[in-house]
């Protein structure tokens, strides 16, 4: 029967107690060496492409600006984003978003960041913000009404004219100041309205250009309209008037007609013949070659500054003689 040896085990439990010793030292100095171990934190930037934005209706496209967040994760596990803003819109949920403040009334405003990240056990947090400014608008340019003149059709010598402005276009809560000058003659009707009359006594052949000037706004809101007076229309004078006479006498009476003629070559004669009631076949054609034959072939005048013309018919055979200048209106037969 096997017998323990006493001597063995008082010289064995020494060497046991020793190594629990050793074992039990290691173990707590591995436990302490794992508390004092200290993890890198998340860190993370946030940017924005512009700081400062346009909030103006018309500048959507500058109302819109890119922010982007980097997370940094020690560990290497993926970081996650969060985004807030105190006003306006957020497009995207990744590391690069855009941000809509369309629309916003000038001022700061600021965009807000989460990041996470973590291994699901254990979760890190960090925290960004970012400013931005949407500026003002500037003032909308001046801009001016839609202005024209109309300008008066019937010019006449020494005859007051007309001019009207068509003023389309002018801004909301805007009244029309209208500021009248003309070039030549008097205004006298419609100062400070939209159609004056002129007065152009003596300004036959003349030019007359109206100004209608817009008050009230920074640029020339102005328009012109120009109308030239004609030269009077000079009369046609009567030369001459004679009943049916004899030859010589009617002769003597063309002589002083082809004199006048000659004394202004511009001019035009005119004979108008008043036919006999009691006329034959004929006689006002006799008569009219006669006359027509005695200042073109005796007198020497140019057949192309001769005009003949027939009268209604009288109690007794009538001969007038007309000289019109150039540009005059001609003589018609009486009736």
């Amino acid at each position: 029967m096997f017998r323990p040896d006493r001597r063995l085990s008082v010289l064995l439990l020494p060497i046991v107690v020793a190594a629990l010793n050793t074992f039990a030292t290691s173990a707590i100095a591995q436990k302490s060496v794992r508390r004092n171990v200290v993890s890198a934190p998340l860190t993370l930037s946030l940017s924005a492409a512009s700081s400062v934005v346009s909030g103006c209706p018309d500048s959507i496209s500058d109302s819109r600006v890119q922010l982007t967040a980097r997370g940094n994760s020690p560990g290497g596990y993926p970081v996650r984003y969060r985004w807030s803003t105190s006003a306006g819109r957020i497009d995207g949920d990744g590391p690069t978003v855009s941000w809509d403040l369309s629309g916003l009334q000038p001022g700061y405003y600021k965009a807000f960041v989460t990041a996470t990240t973590g291994n699901g056990a254990e979760e890190c947090e960090a925290f960004s913000s970012i400013p931005v400014l949407v500026r003002r608008c500037a003032p909308p340019p001046p801009v001016c009404p839609n202005v024209s003149i109309v300008c008066p059709d019937d010019v006449l010598v020494d005859k007051p004219l007309t001019f009207s402005a068509n003023v389309t276009g002018v801004s909301a809560g805007s009244t029309p100041v209208y500021h009248w000058t003309v070039s030549a003659g008097r205004i006298i009707e419609g100062l400070g309205t939209s159609s004056i009359r002129v007065d152009t006594t003596g300004l036959a052949g003349q030019a007359v250009t109206a100004t209608i000037s817009i008050g009230g706004y920074r640029l020339d809101c102005s328009a012109s309209c120009s109308v030239q007076i004609p030269l009077p229309v000079p009369p046609s004078k009567k030369f001459d008037e004679f009943p049916n006479i004899a030859r010589n006498d009617e002769k003597a009476r063309l002589d002083n007609f082809a004199v006048g003629l000659q004394n202004d070559p511009t001019a035009t004669g005119y004979v108008i013949i008043y036919p006999s009631r009691s006329r034959q076949t004929g006689d006002v054609q006799k008569h009219t070659t006669r006359v027509i034959d005695y200042l073109v072939n005796s007198r020497g005048i140019d057949a192309r500054r001769i005009v003949t013309l027939i009268g209604p018919m009288r109690d007794d055979l009538r001969v007038e003689l007309w000289i019109t200048p150039q540009g005059g209106r001609p003589p018609a037969p009486a009736p």
